[in-house]
């Protein structure tokens, strides 16, 4: 073989090698590309702002994609056959660490990545012991850790106090399928007497029976309370139809619920609670194990007021109340 030839060879040798690699390397700085799944339940705003915050907590920690991660993203849009595809799916495409936003995610992620040794960051788990997710507040289940979201109850059950000084009875509708809206509901009854309430509640099992439960609750109570349930949230804009029509104020349980015609909410940040997810997702890919990172909790409360759904509704908003919220204007 002459000069030119074994040349041309070694080149090819070379580019070869370089293509290869592609999927693990930067061309920059010879760092990992790791491969990310995030999968979600349902396409509403509260679960992107969660997606939005894990995509921005992993940039704050070195982790951009185009850089040294490359993310996959999958939506079920509330499908559970698809939601246990998607997890599948992830779990045999080599992912390096995959994200399951809203419980019934999590839980497709982890029954397929554990025994392939995937690590799971779940997000947007109200309540993970209950949802088997967890051990307990201190003690991890292998192969998987995240951020819950379990509501403030005690302060939602204050803010609305605050607003409906009057109020006996607050309705709230549940899928009595999500473990986390029914040990949220226990919660909430357990609370209510120390603020003066009664709690109405009724249990759904598909979306379609939203319209008919908001029906039977509106004769009943003063307002309505709405959670994080999944199913719930996607038929928001049924609920507030119904209760507008009578005259029944909904508090939500954060800002995009507000956005969307809720009068109030002392409810988290879906976004700060998304970013708390991918500091902890980072941690897993600097090399902490996850099976020993225990899962977290978002621990602050932030109140959004929506000024014109409270005028239309003839109902004055306090001002100690308006001193320390958010106020946002309705999507509507």
């Amino acid at each position: 073989m002459n000069k030119k030839r074994l040349a041309m060879a070694m080149a090819g040798i070379l580019a070869f090698g370089a293509l290869a690699g592609c999927g693990e390397q930067t061309s920059d700085n010879n760092a990992n590309v790791y491969k990310i799944g995030i999968t979600q339940i349902s396409d509403h705003p509260s679960l992107d702002n969660c997606r939005e915050g894990f995509i921005e907590g992993l940039a704050g920690e070195g982790f951009t994609e185009g850089d040294n991660i490359e993310i996959e993203f999958k939506s079920a849009s509330d499908d559970m056959a698809a939601n246990t595809q998607i997890a599948q799916t992830f779990a045999n495409s080599g992912k390096d660490l995959v994200c399951g936003i809203a419980t019934p995610s999590a839980q497709a992620l982890y029954a397929a990545c554990l025994e392939k040794g995937i690590p799971v960051i779940f997000n947007a788990v109200s309540d993970p012991v209950a949802a088997k997710l967890a051990t307990s507040e201190t003690e991890p289940m292998n192969g998987i850790t995240g951020v819950s979201d379990r509501l403030p109850v005690t302060d939602q059950l204050n803010l609305i106090r605050s607003v409906l000084p009057d109020a006996k009875t607050i309705g709230i509708i549940y899928t009595t399928s999500e473990s986390n809206s029914v040990s949220t509901i226990e919660v909430y009854k357990q609370e209510a007497p120390a603020y003066g309430f009664e709690i109405e509640s009724i249990g759904i099992g598909t979306e379609a029976e939203v319209a008919q439960a908001a029906d039977v609750l509106m004769s009943k109570v003063d307002c309505i309370s709405n959670m994080t349930d999944n199913t719930v949230v996607s038929a928001l804009a049924v609920v507030l139809d119904k209760a507008n029509a009578s005259n029944i104020p909904v508090f939500g349980s954060e800002e995009e619920q507000v956005k969307n015609g809720c009068i109030a909410s002392a409810g988290l940040d879906y976004v700060e609670l998304g970013k708390q997810a991918g500091i902890m997702a980072a941690r897993v890919l600097k090399g902490e194990a996850v099976s020993d990172i225990p899962y977290e909790t978002l621990k602050e409360s932030k109140i959004t007021v929506n000024k014109g759904v409270a005028e239309k509704l003839g109902i004055t908003l306090p001002e100690d109340v308006l001193a320390n919220a958010v106020a946002v204007q309705s999507n509507q």
